[in-house]
């Protein structure tokens, strides 16, 4: 989910009288560049108005408002704090002080800076609808959709925050009235209207045109096209392409954790591979430690502006930017707006069209994307053989759990989904508790993000006649035991519209078959690929019924499933799912394709490798 404020309160229109002291003067002319977007004009004026007058409230404030809006973060906390240090009467201050802080991780900082505000003005829609984000980030999701709730209450048409608190009661599976709002949502959406982040969109909406669409007034509103620098010079042919790979995920996470293998494995005779972190809060455990060392340079830049880290990138003459946050997270979109390289791409963080013109390719396969889909992103397609990088040195503990260690009873088929909640629509649910009620004895084996979507699940099988024992819930677990997990479960089911990613791969790189359900979006159609490229077709459902029917014909005919976990354990090191000498064979072949058509003066284009 792409955690990104609606807007920091900007400033107000100061009117100067005919008679105006030249404090006063430069004041409305700061504002007046400041509402026109006008940044370093208005940031001059502000800092003519300090040198004469260096505790005035106004100057201070707005200017870390500008420091906040072009990501110069602890500037913006250091100016905002010192504003509300000279008056501590304004909501606005505190509210853009919330923000900032967000912005450098500090959210129960926020939390309190966004109290202060409520205090001054309970009705303030924006402070809700941060507070919201706030506790999202803190993983208190019933307290942010309590927030949300408030912020809709005053204001259902905020931009954007249908999308937010939407995905929110996705996290909880809170279901109420979800019909309704997600076809609200699509009327809204269709009609040009900013209700929705992309991510959003893409765990609720089945439509590869809804999602684009998202994603361009995502983009338009947030990140659009910035002239700020000079246009890129062309850049003299090198023997030695330099890749840029920007991420605020290099640490423990499924980003992390896919493609540490493939900076290891990159060719160095042919290229230079450097990192660019955007996000530095977290403990340094030992997945940063080996991507630390995998890469030729790892850059800290997570307090670094987006201008800066792209005139950075510029300056080490990056020749392919790969964004691998897209709209996810602590994603910077700014900083290829700015145009960070020649050629930018779009990778593995984002499960879809970016909607922006800056964006040069999307990698996908032909499972993902086929041709008659392109329509729907922006992107050109860069069609590899197979489109997830895996590490094929992930260990799997040396641990064989029993069943009751597990929770699960001592007999009996054991179906698993260790998806997000988000992921887990009512009707996905509503196939589970089906295939659950024609196989006698069964289990189904969830992940529990919190303790509210524990029991809206298990309240969710009760309606639909399921015993709510039969939902057997696993915590959280050290990767390696967490995969051992997954070998005492015996068919991973798959959710859609958002498929499994990282879980299905773990669950194949342990011996376990994944069932899906094709669907017609990059994000229903990932696991598909997934299971094309380790050569096991039959498990891609083309309808939801024959997802329901293949799963019960798996679960009652035991030779059946025996002979495609036999072929599963066969294909597993020896088709190209897991061989990632080959993918970084295919993905580097790519990057030399991009890079002659960027030499040689041609627009970005299709690509097949």
């Amino acid at each position: 989910m792409s955690h990104k404020h609606k807007n920091l309160t900007g400033p107000h229109t100061y009117k100067a009288k005919k008679s105006a002291a030249p404090v006063q003067h430069f004041l409305v002319q700061a504002v007046s560049f400041h509402q026109k977007g006008e940044f370093a004009k208005a940031k001059t004026f502000y800092r003519q108005v300090l040198s004469r007058q260096p505790d005035n409230f106004d100057a201070l404030h707005l200017l870390g408002v500008i420091a906040a809006q072009t990501r110069y973060s602890n500037q913006a906390v250091e100016l905002i704090g010192k504003a509300i240090e000279i008056n501590s009467n304004s909501a606005d201050a505190y509210y853009n002080y919330g923000n900032a802080l967000q912005y450098v991780n500090r959210h129960l900082a926020a939390v309190d800076s966004y109290y202060h505000a409520l205090a001054l003005n309970p009705d303030y829609v924006d402070v809700y609808c941060s507070l919201g984000l706030a506790f999202n980030h803190l993983k208190q999701d019933q307290t942010a959709l309590e927030n949300y709730d408030r912020a809709f209450a005053l204001d259902p048409d905020y931009d954007f925050l249908c999308g937010y608190r939407l995905h929110t009661k996705m996290k909880l599976c809170n279901w109420q009235n979800l019909e309704q709002e997600c076809a609200v949502l699509t009327v809204k959406l269709a009609a040009g209207g900013k209700v929705a982040q992309p991510f959003t969109a893409l765990t609720l909406l089945d439509s590869p045109e809804l999602q684009k669409k998202v994603a361009q007034l995502w983009t338009q509103d947030k990140s659009p096209g910035n002239d700020s620098l000079p246009k890129l010079a062309k850049q003299p042919r090198r023997a030695r392409l330099r890749i840029g790979y920007f991420s605020a995920d290099f640490q423990l996470h499924p980003v992390a954790m896919l493609t540490a293998e493939l900076f290891e494995k990159h060719h160095r005779s042919g290229f230079e591979i450097i990192a660019f972190s955007l996000n530095d809060s977290g403990p340094k455990d030992q997945t940063r430690i080996r991507l630390e060392a995998g890469f030729d340079r790892f850059l800290d830049v997570q307090n670094l502006s987006d201008l800066e880290i792209a005139q950075l990138a510029r300056k080490l003459e990056i020749d392919i930017a790969v964004d691998l946050g897209g709209h996810t997270g602590k994603c910077r979109t700014g900083i290829f707006a700015l145009r960070a390289a020649p050629i930018q791409i779009s990778y593995i963080g984002y499960l879809g069209t970016m909607g922006a013109e800056y964006m040069d390719y999307l990698i996908a396969d032909p499972v993902i994307i086929p041709e008659q889909a392109r329509p729907y992103y922006q992107e050109k397609i860069v069609y590899l053989p197979s489109y997830q990088v895996n590490d094929s040195q992930r260990r799997i503990a040396d641990v064989t759990f029993t069943r009751s260690q597990l929770g699960l009873p001592e007999t009996g088929f054991v179906f698993c989904c260790f998806n997000n909640n988000y992921k887990i629509t009512p009707n996905v649910f509503s196939q589970w508790m089906r295939i659950l009620a024609s196989v006698p004895g069964s289990v189904l084996f969830l992940y529990a993000g919190n303790a509210a979507a524990e029991q809206n699940l298990k309240n969710a099988a009760v309606l639909r006649g399921v015993n709510p024992d039969r939902l057997v819930f696993g915590k959280k677990l050290p990767l390696p035991e967490y995969l051992a997990r997954y070998r005492q479960a015996d068919l991973f089911l798959d959710t859609q519209p958002y498929n499994a990613g990282t879980t299905a791969s773990d669950a194949l790189w342990t011996g376990l078959p994944v069932l899906t359900c094709l669907g017609n979006t990059f994000a229903g159609r990932v696991a598909a690929s997934l299971l094309t490229a380790i050569d096991l077709p039959e498990l891609i459902a083309q309808t939801p019924a024959q997802y329901e029917a293949m799963a019960i014909d798996l679960a009652t005919c035991p030779d059946k499933l025996a002979g495609i976990k036999a072929r599963l354990s066969q294909n597993r090191l020896t088709t190209p799912l897991f061989n990632t000498d080959l993918f970084t064979a295919n993905l580097e072949a790519a990057y030399i394709r991009m890079y002659e058509r960027y030499q040689a003066d041609l627009p970005p284009e299709h690509i097949y490798v």
